[in-house]
C-alpha cells in the first residue's frame, strides 16, 4: 500500500512539532493468537466512557509483564518507569520479562495457546486486532481518554470496546555516519536527496578492502512496501482483494533493494540478516548510511563518531514506514484492576512519559504536548525533527488475515533475488502468485 489522500486525511495533529500522525499504525511482525475456551469473549456494550474500572486487591501482588521493545537498549528505562510506579502504588509489584524481538511472538503464541500468558504484555497493532478478535484480552474500563491522542486510544479498540492502551510510536529514518562523509568528502544527506544521491553516496564511500560500506537496507517485507510507495506502486489493488505488486514500479523498487547486495551493501555471505549484524555494523564505524527506528537513538548515544538522521529519500515521492505499539490486559489475569492500573501508568503517566522522552525510546501517544517537547531537545542525533518530517509522508503496510505468511513470502522471495537464486522479476512475480494464493 502506498502513501494515499485517504491516508493523509486520517492524520490527525501531530504532538509538538506540528507535523502529523498516521491513525493506522504498522506492526513489525504478526502471530497468531489461540482462542481458548477459558477466555471470555469480547463485550459489545462495553463503554470505556461509562464503566468503572475494577477495584483493586487489599492484599500485595505481583503483575507480571512481557515486552520486546525495551530490548537492547531501554531495559533500565522500563526498570525506572516500574520503579516509579511502585512507589505510587504500595501493594503492587512488577515483574518483568523482556524478550528479543524476534522470538517475541512466538513466545507469546506458546504461551497464550498455553494459558501461560503474562498479566499484562506488549502488541504491535495488527497483533492486537487478531488478539482482541480472538477474546484473549481482557476490556478496560474507566480508561483516563483525555490523556492520549484520541486516533491513536481508538486504534486499540475493537467494536468500540477499549482492549489496549496505546504505548508508543516510532519511525523509520535515513541514519548516516557524519565521520564517514566528512572523511570521502561526500556531501551528507539532506531533505530532497532521491534514491540517485544514496547510490552515488553509497558508492564513493564503500571501501570492501576496509570493510567500509555504503548503505544498509534490510531486503524484506517491511522494506519493500514502503519502497514501493516510494516508486509510486500499489501492494494491492483498490479493492484490496488481489496482489498488484508484480508491476513495473514493484520491480523497481525490489531492485532498489537487491541491487546494493554485494555491491555497497554487505550479502548473506558477509553476515546480512543476521541479529544485530547492521546496528554492530554502524557502531563500529564501518557503515556510511542505514535505513532503521528511531528506536536506535538510545542504544547510538555513546558511539565515538558523529552521527545525524534525514528524511528518507524516495524516488517520486517519499514515504516513510511508522511503527505502533500498545500494551494489554490479559483475560485470564487473575488481578485485572493492578494490571490495568500498571499499563495506564506505563503508558500515560507524566513519570513514563518523561522518562520516555528522556530516554529517546520512541515517542509516547500522550495528548499533552508539553511533555513532549522536550524530545527535539535531546540530542544525538541533532536532527530530530526529521523524525516529524517523515510523518508527513507515512506508506501504511498491507494487511491480510495471514499476515506473516504473507510477510514470510515476500521476504523469502526478495532474500531469493539477493542472493541471485532467481530474477528480480520472477521472484517478485513468484511472490504476487503465493499472496493471491492466501487471499483465496
Amino acid at each position: 500500500m502506498s502513501l494515499t489522500t485517504t491516508a493523509r486525511r486520517r492524520r490527525p495533529a501531530m504532538l509538538a512539532a506540528g507535523a502529523a500522525l498516521t491513525l493506522a499504525l504498522a506492526a513489525c511482525s504478526q502471530g497468531s493468537a489461540t482462542n481458548p475456551t477459558s477466555a471470555p469473549q469480547p463485550s459489545d456494550d462495553a463503554s470505556t466512557e461509562t464503566a468503572d474500572a475494577p477495584e483493586p486487591a487489599a492484599e500485595d501482588v505481583t503483575i507480571t509483564y512481557m515486552n520486546f521493545s525495551s530490548n537492547d537498549g531501554q531495559e533500565e528505562t522500563l526498570a525506572a518507569m516500574v520503579e516509579a510506579f511502585e512507589a505510587e502504588n504500595p501493594g503492587i509489584k512488577v515483574a518483568v520479562e523482556t524478550l528479543p524481538y524476534a522470538d517475541y511472538f512466538t513466545k507469546l503464541q506458546t504461551a497464550v495457546a498455553g494459558n501461560t500468558e503474562a498479566d499484562t504484555y506488549e502488541l504491535n497493532f495488527e497483533n492486537f486486532v487478531t488478539y482482541a478478535s480472538n477474546g484473549v484480552l481482557a476490556e478496560l474500563t474507566g480508561v483516563p481518554a483525555d490523556v492520549y491522542k484520541p486516533a491513536m486510544l481508538e486504534a486499540f479498540q475493537l467494536d468500540g470496546t477499549q482492549y489496549g492502551l496505546p504505548a508508543s510510536f516510532s519511525n523509520v529514518v535515513l541514519y548516516y555516519n557524519k565521520d564517514l562523509f566528512t572523511a570521502g568528502g561526500v556531501e551528507t544527506p539532506s531533505a530532497d536527496w532521491t534514491w540517485d544521491d544514496v547510490r552515488s553516496a553509497a558508492e564513493k564511500l564503500t571501501d570492501k578492502d576496509a570493510g567500509v560500506w555504503g548503505m544498509y537496507q534490510p531486503v524484506s517485507f517491511h522494506e519493500f512496501y514502503k519502497v514501493l510507495a516510494q516508486a509510486g506502486g500499489e501492494f494491492f489493488n483498490a479493492d484490496k482483494t488481489e496482489a498488484t505488486f508484480a508491476s513495473p514500479q514493484g520491480i523497481e523498487a525490489a531492485t532498489w533493494l537487491v541491487e546494493k547486495s554485494g555491491t555497497v551493501m554487505p550479502t548473506e555471505a558477509d553476515g546480512a540478516g543476521t541479529p544485530d549484524f547492521d546496528t554492530n555494523l554502524f557502531k563500529e564505524g564501518k557503515l556510511a548510511m542505514w535505513t532503521t527506528g528511531i528506536w536506535m537513538f538510545g542504544a547510538l548515544a555513546d558511539t565515538d563518531f558523529e552521527w545525524d538522521i534525514a528524511v528518507e529519500p524516495g524516488k517520486v515521492q517519499q514515504a516513510s514506514a511508522m511503527f505502533g505499539n500498545g500494551v494489554v490486559v490479559s483475560a485470564r489475569s487473575q488481578h485485572p484492576a493492578e494490571a490495568q492500573k500498571w499499563i495506564e501508568f506505563l503508558t500515560g503517566s507524566e513519570a513514563s512519559t518523561k522518562l520516555r522522552v528522556e530516554a529517546s525510546w520512541e515517542l509516547p501517544p500522550v495528548a499533552d504536548e508539553s511533555l513532549v517537547a522536550p524530545y527535539l531537545e535531546v540530542t544525538p542525533p541533532a536532527n530530530r525533527k526529521a523524525v516529524f518530517d517523515s510523518l508527513d509522508s507515512v506508506a501504511l503496510p498491507p494487511v491480510i488475515e495471514s499476515q506473516q505468511e504473507m510477510q514470510d513470502i515476500v521476504s523469502e522471495e526478495l532474500g531469493n533475488a539477493a542472493a541471485g537464486r532467481k530474477s528480480v522479476e520472477d521472484a517478485l512475480t513468484d511472490a504476487q502468485d503465493r499472496v493471491n494464493a492466501l487471499l483465496g
